[in-house]
């Protein structure tokens, strides 16, 4: 379950059944936009933070689950986010008993082409 700042921005998520982390879906439109025609750069954040939590859950539902919090947030913009629909997908690097370490991209049609990237540490407690 993702904080309520998923529906502000519209996310959705990819109905991909894999075992991968769950890839989510940020559309275009006025709740996002920066600059004309383009993304506004906390919107990209809370999409790639919000990825980051997805994975971070996920990972955690499968050893039992647990309660997460953020410590902190480092974001890299590589390019303009344009008038699109954005994905965002999080990988766990590091799962310990009391942190997690967590990396998210988004991009818009190449994953190979990230518009951002971020690096995440939360604070974990197991259930």
């Amino acid at each position: 379950m993702l904080p309520p700042y998923a529906d502000l921005l519209g996310l959705t998520v990819d109905l991909d059944l894999s075992d991968a982390a769950p890839v989510l879906i940020m559309p275009f439109g006025d709740d996002v936009l920066g600059r004309p025609g383009f993304l506004h750069g906390g919107a990209i954040s809370g999409l790639m933070e919000m990825a980051a939590i997805a994975a971070l859950q996920h990972a955690l539902a499968a050893e039992g689950g647990g309660r997460i919090k953020p410590i902190n947030v480092t974001v890299d913009f590589m390019r303009g986010g344009r008038d699109k629909p954005t994905r965002a997908q999080g990988v766990v690097t590091r799962l310990g008993n009391r942190v997690a370490n967590v990396e998210a991209t988004a991009w818009q049609d190449d994953p190979a082409k990230p518009i951002a990237a971020a690096r995440m540490n939360y604070m974990v407690a197991r259930d």
